[in-house]
């Protein structure tokens, strides 16, 4: 495996802990921010918009076949903040809001900016903390549940598919401990699945609707192993290549981990600072990689060595 250190120029600063970046077609990238309880509209020359107020704690977005901006909302966490990493007032989330009610999927009107809940739950089974979403070309979600952790409890995870009306919603995969990214292969035929905790990620074989192929005992979820952290490293949020590859957030020595479809841990791009948070793709060819560096509260831009998949609205 290769190390590199991430070449970026600083898009925007001053973001509330930013994730979920999105790039559009005329040049701005959207992010939530996390802290901040907003979706935000960044402009090529930096400056910034707020394109809706969510509340709660807004993590992953994509857009959707309409157009609209969908949210995974966890619900919003604690902060601590502490002057580490050469940055006054570092921030990180820790444990569960005081005033949590729940996690939900949002759906915001880019035009008006307003917001409508789609889902709090499953099957009568509350949805804890969202955390990443992407649609496929069906115009349906997949979207990870991360769970909250609180005291001395901790949620077992889930991943879900949803329709983007808000009118039909499916448990794939459950139990999962802390998953966070997700991702589909070029075919569309491979759902991709990243643990922070565990720093995992995980793969498996899309059969129908809401159905994954899963594997026996000892997989703890059904799914099969691709490849880990190497030692402490926590998995966050990703983006694919055309190519296949699979570009995980990586946190603690913070970056952007790349893996082969097949499993091997082709490079690692070490960032700024622990919260390397998320990684979307744009630009005219695809090879501008825009990522969160949540922490300092950053949104950099990278010239990328290969082209990004197009996501649902990137396409055609």
């Amino acid at each position: 495996m290769q190390t590199r250190k991430l070449e970026y120029r600083i898009v925007t600063e001053g973001l509330d802990f930013p994730e979920g970046p999105i790039a559009l077609a005329d040049g701005s990238v959207l992010v939530v921010e996390i802290k901040g309880g907003r979706l935000i509209r960044v402009r090529p020359d930096g400056t910034k918009e707020v394109a809706a107020e969510l509340g709660g704690g807004p993590n992953g977005a994509a857009i959707g076949p309409d157009g609209a901006c969908y949210v995974c909302n966890n619900g919003g966490f604690n902060w601590l903040s502490e002057d580490i990493f050469g940055v006054q007032g570092y921030r990180r989330p820790h444990g569960r809001a005081h005033d949590y009610t729940g996690g939900s999927i949002q759906r915001v009107d880019l035009v008006t900016g307003e917001v409508t809940t789609l889902y709090t739950h499953c099957d009568g089974n509350p949805i804890m903390g969202p955390n990443d979403i992407v649609f496929d070309a069906q115009g349906d979600m997949w979207f990870t549940d991360h769970g909250k952790t609180y005291g001395r409890v901790m949620d077992c995870g889930a991943v879900y598919h949803a329709a983007a009306d808000g009118s039909w919603i499916r448990q794939a995969v459950f139990p999962m401990l802390t998953p966070n990214g997700c991702g589909l292969s070029p075919d569309e035929k491979t759902l991709y699945v990243s643990e922070t905790e565990t720093g995992r990620l995980w793969h498996w074989h899309i059969t129908g609707r809401g159905d994954v192929a899963k594997v026996p005992w000892p997989s703890p979820n059904g799914g099969t192993l691709v490849g880990q952290a190497t030692g402490y490293q926590r998995f966050d949020s990703m983006a694919l290549e055309e190519n296949g590859n699979i570009c995980v957030g990586t946190l603690v020595t913070g970056g952007i981990t790349v893996f082969a479809p097949e499993g091997e841990k082709l490079e690692y791009w070490e960032g700024p600072e622990p919260y390397c948070t998320n990684i979307c793709f744009g630009g005219p060819d695809m090879k501008t990689a825009y990522i969160t560096v949540s922490g300092g509260g950053l949104l950099v831009a990278v010239d990328w060595p290969r082209a990004g998949l197009p996501l649902l609205h990137q396409r055609d």
